[in-house]
């Protein structure tokens, strides 16, 4: 980390407000206190990208789940339907 801020580049969605301030707030120290937290705020940030990127992944695999069960709730009911009319068919031959 130099004196510029943090080595990390990011945009203002990515990281939350509070962990910017604090690569800031790193920023701000002496150069040998910021080698002593450098490695562990990239490490911070890695994480908590990865963990963002896991929720992304997460939540397009639930909207997805949730359209194939739409689709197959239809497909039952349709196939409920076929069936019930094909009983009333056979009802009304057999009758």
């Amino acid at each position: 980390m130099s004196s510029n801020g943090p080595t990390i580049e990011t945009t203002p969605d990515e990281l939350p407000r509070e962990l910017i301030e604090l690569g800031k707030s790193i920023a701000m120290l002496p150069v040998e206190h910021q080698a002593n937290l450098d490695r562990a705020f990239i490490e911070v940030v890695e994480a908590v990208r990865r963990r963002r990127r896991i929720l992304n992944l997460v939540q397009e695999s639930l909207s997805q789940l949730r359209l194939d069960i739409k689709y197959l709730m239809f497909d039952l009911d349709v196939t409920r339907r076929e069936r019930d009319e094909l009983r009333q068919q056979l009802n009304d031959n057999n009758s």
